[in-house]
């Protein structure tokens, strides 16, 4: 079984960290091993009206935040790679310069230095010279920056659409398989009646 570490952090999106746990845990290929910060908490109360533990209870095993020393924080803790959805500012600029304050930002590095697929679904708009920096920054260690932006060739008929979406686009990122976001198969153009 596939191992993923995912993430939920404090920027507003906390509905794609929750949507991405739901559907892995009803596929049952992936092994899940969870982290929320603080303020991921207070933004999935907030958006969703949902509590820690509901979250948490979509995941194989959850990691506290303050846990440094937890199996995620070794580069000998096989896995897949890394998923933060959504990625704080204060999330992707610890990443971006190595800080490891907690759990979350050392799981990030640990992908970086084995070369392991991270992927930050970064959250806010619009962006500061220090957001592109660290953006840059990330990119260049090898992680991917995939800001959760809707799709509308697919006409979504919902939030919920949108987001299954962009959820389904990132598994794809780490080769699993997902219906969520169907391949896209060309536009067909047809010739108006004048």
């Amino acid at each position: 079984m596939k191992r993923l570490v995912v993430a939920i952090t404090g920027a507003s999106g906390a509905m794609y960290g929750i949507r991405l746990l739901q559907w892995l845990r009803e596929s049952t290929q992936v092994e899940t091993h969870l982290m929320i910060s603080d303020a991921g908490v207070l933004s999935m109360h907030y958006e969703l009206d949902m509590k820690r533990k509901d979250v948490e209870a979509l995941a194989d095993v959850v990691h506290s935040v303050r846990d440094v020393g937890a199996c995620v924080a070794s580069g000998s803790f096989q896995s897949e790679g890394m998923i933060i959805a959504p990625c704080s500012m204060k999330t992707l600029g610890s990443v971006a310069h190595g800080l490891s304050d907690n759990l979350i930002s050392r799981a990030a590095d640990v992908m970086l230095k084995e070369r392991r697929r991270l992927v930050l679904m970064v959250r806010e708009t619009p962006f500061n010279l220090a957001h592109l920096r660290n953006m840059t920054s990330v990119t260049e260690m090898g992680g991917i920056i995939y800001p959760p932006l809707p799709a509308l060739y697919q006409k979504p008929q919902s939030i919920e659409d949108m987001v299954d979406h962009t959820t389904g686009r990132v598994l794809d990122l780490f080769g699993i398989q997902q219906t969520l976001a169907p391949q896209w198969q060309g536009i067909k153009l047809q010739r108006a009646e004048s």
